[in-house]
């Protein structure tokens, strides 16, 4: 199962789960993607560092429709099957 994570801050849970897909506590899975909406998001880099893909998806100056509608591409661009809210 291919997970998309969307995170806004230090990436605690999204830590958890990247680590647990990794040792097989999740099994058969990918961490695909990693998505927050802030550049400056400490867990970015902690997803980094795991080997995971990271994408900035900026709210400023768009509707929330617009915003979500590019996360809803970029998810389906990866052919993520389970999106894990951790932020």
């Amino acid at each position: 199962m291919k997970i998309g994570i969307l995170i806004s801050g230090r990436g605690s849970n999204m830590v958890a789960l990247v680590d647990a897909v990794a040792n097989g506590e999740i099994p058969a899975s990918e961490v695909a993607v990693v998505i927050s909406d802030k550049a400056d998001a400490v867990g970015l880099a902690k997803a980094v560092e795991r080997g995971v893909e990271t994408l900035v998806i900026e709210r400023r100056g768009r509707t929330r429709e617009e915003h979500d509608a590019e996360i809803i591409s970029e998810l389906k661009n990866r052919e993520v099957e389970l999106v894990c809210l951790a932020g």
